[in-house]
């Protein structure tokens, strides 16, 4: 790693063609995700530009990759987070003396 930068061939993999794995992909992403959650949301051109300025050495494809993974987790702790809300609501509606 060099100056907060996570470089891709670092995480296990190398750089020849066909050595990334989605398995190296998810552990990027919750990797960024656990350093810089505050950098990242659900948009995908967002979080793109994000994953470039975090990262060194992935390829445009291994990057949109990342991205997209990133963007999924977010989307989905997102709506997580909106059902969570909807249910206490619900729960303090239920109180409420009529």
């Amino acid at each position: 790693m060099a100056g907060g930068r996570i470089d891709c061939c670092e995480l296990g993999g190398n750089k020849s063609l066909g050595s990334v794995r989605t398995e190296q992909i998810k552990r990027t992403a919750k990797e960024l995700i656990k350093r810089f959650p505050e950098r990242f949301s659900n948009n995908f051109e967002d979080n793109k530009h994000t994953v470039t300025a975090l990262t060194q050495g992935a390829t445009t494809k291994v990057r949109n990759q990342i991205a997209g993974y990133i963007t999924r987790i977010c989307a989905e702790a997102q709506v997580v987070s909106s059902v969570d809300e909807s249910a206490e609501e619900s729960k303090e509606e239920e109180a409420e003396p009529a």
